[in-house]
């Protein structure tokens, strides 16, 4: 279906451009530079690929609210008596300061004056809003290993703002919804769409980070070292971003494309024409002008972009659901035994595999319900194969709760990811 769109894009493209330079009527010039017209409201080229993507704000719109939006936040800090940037952790921001420097300096961006802010937050999490500003937590300064992961974390960042994904998120949303689509309504298409601007956004800041002078590699080991702590949740509901294990694999095939480009400590010299045309992209270029052609071909390649990413949207969706589907049938004959403590902070478990397949890849988990109806997720990884039939355990370690406080607590055992075989 794809390749069929593609011609039928290409083939309409070159009949209109015939047609007003060979003719040179001024009604189909007039014609073409409103299409041209019609289609820069809507949508804008790509700083990355170069096609068209949907979006209507404006770059100057973008900033002012993106840059509102996080000014609130800074406003609310203050508000709360809470310190943030050098105020809060000098040693820290001046890191933040000094990483975030030489990956803006390779952005698609760097043309823009930017600033990083240093929020106290415990949780391990950073984010973008569209316009110049990047919100870092001071828990995932914290937990973040070198500079190399941070470069990472701030490159994936940048990303997001160059691929225009929360501009492109709402008007690709609002579209679909307009034409009736009846998955654009669904919460798995939501998690979906942004699951895949996730993918795209760590293409591009390992790119950065290699270009930066910063192993590459170092996103995959973050990932790698997320899915001890976390597992995936495959099961529970739909994810947003690529669960943990996915997302190493991801981010190190990522990694393993760009590491030519990689000068240990120091900016790859070829580092601007590079961000145009790489190992994981080539950016496309139109030399057609309005009134020549321009507009049709703008008008295709935004329905077209549109519609190949509200399939891949549809795909992921469908995905996710089947993986949730069969997680739940797997988690519904894993059966607990017994349980049996180990100290004040760690227990152990033991179940029964009844399902009719062997399982590899094991992590099962536990939800905690407290009094306030709070809910924290741990999980623990199992070692080996569970064979169909076969009884195995796994030990849970909470250094934030004791066994004593656990029972108070609603407990939920759950199959958190595995690998079925037979």
């Amino acid at each position: 279906m794809l390749s069929m769109v593609n011609t039928v894009f290409i083939k309409a493209s070159s009949v209109l451009v015939c047609l007003v330079l060979l003719s040179g009527c001024e009604a189909l010039q007039r014609v073409d530079r409103g299409l041209y017209n019609a289609a820069e409201t809507v949508s804008e080229r790509d700083r990355v690929t170069g096609r068209r993507t949907l979006s209507m704000a404006s770059r100057g719109q973008q900033i002012a609210q993106g840059n509102a939006a996080v000014e609130q936040i800074i406003a609310q800090q203050k508000k709360a008596g809470k310190k943030i940037n050098g105020a809060l952790d000098r040693k820290a921001y001046q890191r933040l300061i000094r990483v975030f420097d030489r990956i803006h300096r390779v952005s698609h961006l760097a043309n823009e004056r930017w600033l990083p802010i240093l929020i106290d937050n415990s949780s391990f999490n950073a984010f973008t809003t569209g316009g110049t500003y990047i919100v870092v937590h001071s828990g995932l300064m914290r937990d973040l290993k070198s500079d190399a992961e941070l470069a990472a974390v701030l490159g994936h960042e940048v990303a997001h703002t160059v691929a225009n994904h929360v501009f492109e998120r709402k008007t690709h949303q609002t579209a679909a919804l307009i034409a009736g689509s009846e998955a654009a309504r669904q919460g798995g298409y939501q998690a979906a769409f942004t699951h895949e601007s996730e993918i795209e956004a760590d293409r591009i800041g390992i790119l950065y980070a290699a270009l930066a002078g910063f192993d590459p590699y170092a996103a995959s080991r973050i990932w790698e070292r997320q899915y001890k702590k976390e597992g995936s949740a495959r099961g529970l509901f739909f994810h947003d971003h690529p669960v943990n294990p996915e997302r190493a694999v991801l981010t190190r095939n990522a990694a393993s494309k760009v590491k030519s480009y990689y000068r240990n400590g120091r900016q790859n010299p070829q580092s601007a024409a590079l961000l145009n045309n790489n190992a994981l992209w080539r950016k496309s270029t139109s030399s057609a002008e309005a009134g020549s052609g321009a507009g049709l071909s703008a008008i295709l390649g935004t329905a077209l972009g549109a519609y190949v990413q509200h399939q891949g949207t549809k795909q992921e969706a469908n995905r996710q659901a089947q993986q949730i589907q069969l997680m739940q049938a797997l988690d519904k004959k894993v059966v607990v035994l017994g349980e049996k403590v180990i100290d004040q902070n760690s227990w152990q478990v033991v179940w029964q595999n009844r399902n009719t397949v062997n399982m590899k890849n094991v992590v099962m988990g536990v939800l905690v319900k407290d009094a306030k109806g709070k809910v924290k997720r741990y999980v623990a990884h199992v070692k080996g194969h569970v064979r169909s039939g076969a009884r195995f355990a796994a030990q849970f370690n909470l250094p934030d709760l004791t066994v004593a406080q656990l029972k108070r607590m609603q407990l939920k055992y759950y199959l958190d990811d595995a690998t079925p075989y037979r």
